[in-house]
């Protein structure tokens, strides 16, 4: 037994850690591509939201975090706290690689993707513990915390010690939750190419049983699923991926049916969740308001990196809540409590642009902006409108957003947006959208997000412009549009 005074390896771990964040962020935190209101890390690199959950009147976020470096590496779980989902405040790293089952000598390891639940009025983590080389490499554990804040490995680790039923491509990322008197925990894996959500049922939260694969892929689907996530929604349940190897998509949305005897989902709908190139690992919680808040890493695996110096790496999304319409679509909405970052009313215009007209404006410094676009089209079928953010007087960087009445095009072209990644996005709206079209539209330093038409779909980008890009400008081609703008600056929630 321990001598009061002395620590486990798990406490010195983690004191390592948070000494380390201490005396590091405020290099970080000079970084020029840091964000205005959106989550950061203070210092190191960041990746996949884990344990989403509202407990005690506040929300939880907790994340895969790698202090030392702005590159992954053995991961811990970073942790905040918020009164309403916009203003963080960082606490001391909850998790950290310490036992035989998540920690390793060289590779990959770690404190692994996971979930958030409250039981016996304590706050209790899954999560995987992952060592490359270990048999089974990867198993799911908890840990369990009094206060939120402090957390303990359980003695019963791993829960779940293996994998069912034979070679597998990944188990990992357990989502629980609670229904009826019994708890569930979906797991991603993958087997034979195709991905899959593996569904398991426990009364205790220590023991398991496995009810077999909830949802799989036909196919097209990609051949391991990580971070599920599976909810109910409306009178529907919805299954929330993130496929791999999968044509076109790194995100994935399942309307449908859960049949909790059979352990089966039968999706009836699906969808992208965000159409963008930074948009993964999305996991949901359920408020103390009855919504369906979701939020993701905005980022992605194998994006460039723009500089392994900065200190550091990784940010996630606005939080969204997500809505079942009487079609049986999800629609993602900012959350209202964002309304509380407007400040200077920046822009309120109503034109009518001819064709080849251009409107221009300077953008405020760090472009820190919400712009809500209400577009029309004339009389001419052909008739497009044309948005360039954070532009350079000369034009030769900007992120391009454009919207073709003609064809329901939406596209958005950040191949000249600065020095990270390129690539464009095209998607088709449908007829409803043939006149009238809405955007809106959340520009921060180094991110864009594009509501449209109040989420029916939704485009989620990195962006990186230098500092002289700090110019807003809109035109019409091929004929007239009518363009209503609205926008505001939106405060830092850093500062």
């Amino acid at each position: 037994m321990l001598a009061s005074n002395q620590k486990t390896e798990h406490e010195e771990v983690i004191r390592k850690a948070n000494e380390h964040i201490n005396e590091q962020s405020k290099g970080a935190q000079e970084e020029p591509f840091r964000l205005n209101y959106h989550f950061m890390p203070p210092v190191g690199w960041m990746n996949d939201p884990n344990g989403l959950i509202h407990f005690r009147g506040e929300y939880h976020l907790f994340y895969q975090y790698y202090p030392y470096k702005s590159i992954w590496g053995p991961m811990h779980w970073g942790h905040a706290k918020s009164k309403d989902l916009i203003h963080w405040t960082h606490l001391p790293v909850a998790l950290a690689p310490s036992e035989e089952y998540d920690k390793g000598e060289e590779g990959g390891y770690g404190v692994w993707s996971g979930s958030a639940v409250q039981a016996d009025g304590k706050l209790v983590l899954f999560y995987t513990g992952h060592v490359d080389g270990r048999a089974p490499v990867e198993v799911q554990c908890m840990a369990e915390s009094a206060d939120g804040v402090v957390f303990k490995k359980h003695p019963a680790n791993p829960v779940i010690g293996k994998a069912p039923d034979g070679a597998r491509f990944g188990f990992r990322d357990p989502k629980v939750w609670k229904q009826g008197d019994s708890w569930y925990m979906v797991v991603g894996s993958g087997q034979d190419g195709k991905g899959q959500a593996l569904l398991y049922r426990s009364a205790t939260l220590t023991e398991w049983e496995y009810m077999g694969v909830a949802a799989e892929s036909d196919g097209t689907k990609g051949d391991m699923w990580e971070c599920p996530d599976l909810f109910p929604l409306g009178d529907k349940h919805v299954l929330a991926i993130s496929p791999m190897n999968m044509n076109g998509a790194k995100n994935w949305l399942m309307v449908g049916e859960m049949d909790y005897e059979t352990g089966k989902f039968k999706p009836e709908y699906e969808a992208r969740l965000d159409e963008g190139f930074d948009f993964y690992a999305a996991q949901t919680l359920l408020d103390d308001k009855g919504r369906r808040i979701v939020i993701a890493w905005m980022d992605m695996w194998g994006s460039k990196l723009i500089s392994e110096e900065r200190g550091w790496y990784g940010a996630m999304t606005l939080p969204r809540e997500l809505v079942l319409t009487p079609q049986g679509t999800v629609v993602s909405r900012p959350i209202r409590e964002l309304e509380a970052l407007r400040e200077a009313h920046w822009i309120s215009e109503s034109l009518l642009l001819q064709d080849g007209e251009i409107r221009c404006w300077n953008q405020p410094d760090g472009n820190p902006l919400e712009i809500i676009a209400w577009l029309s089209k004339g009389d001419d079928e052909k008739v497009s409108v044309v948005f360039n953010l954070s532009s350079s007087e000369d034009d030769r960087e900007k992120t391009t957003v454009a919207y073709s009445f003609r064809d329901r095009i939406l596209t958005v072209d950040r191949s000249e947006s600065g020095i990270g990644d390129g690539g464009v996005n095209r998607i088709v709206l449908p007829e409803s959208s043939s006149s009238e079209v809405k955007l809106h539209m959340f520009l921060d330093r180094s991110s864009l997000e594009i509501f449209v038409n109040d989420g029916e779909k939704v485009i989620t980008n990195r962006i990186y412009p230098g500092d002289d890009s700090r110019t807003f400008k809109v035109t019409a081609t091929g004929g007239k549009a009518k363009v209503t703008l609205e926008g505001w600056e939106l405060g830092n929630i850093w500062n």
